[in-house]
């Protein structure tokens, strides 16, 4: 048996209110179905689910104490995306802290690299027709 792909990431959330509408608003995610699992969270969409048989690609648990450090063995979660400079617009708008850089070889993919409110690192790449 082998992996066929990445199914989902899942992270804690302090404020669930606030990590769905971060995802929501930063990444173009969608809230979604997700079953009764006996605990607050939600589940995110790249795209909206018609019904309940769509992927989720981001779990959110919430309800639970944060790790202390927050940080773990995962570094960071990562998403292909469009609109380079509306979101790097987006998030000085807001002042979150990003860091931009174009990765080295050939495809010259942008790099943008942020933190989510609970601290989970996440990285958008971009074409790179999409840079400056």
């Amino acid at each position: 048996m082998t992996a066929q792909g990445m199914n989902h990431f899942t992270i804690l959330a302090e404020d669930l209110g606030a990590t769905v509408t971060f995802y929501t608003e930063f990444l173009g995610l969608k809230d979604g179905y997700r079953p009764d699992l006996g605990f607050p969270g939600a589940w995110m969409y790249a795209q909206a689910p018609i019904d309940h048989t769509g992927q989720a690609v981001l779990h959110i648990i919430a309800g639970r104490p944060m790790p202390n450090p927050r940080s773990g063995v995962i570094d960071h979660m990562a998403y292909t995306a469009k609109g380079m400079a509306a979101t790097v617009a987006k998030l000085e708008a807001h002042g979150v802290k990003y860091m931009k850089r174009k990765q080295a070889g050939l495809a010259g993919t942008w790099q943008v690299f942020f933190h989510d409110p609970n601290g989970a690192r996440v990285e958008l790449d971009f074409a790179a027709a999409e840079g400056d």
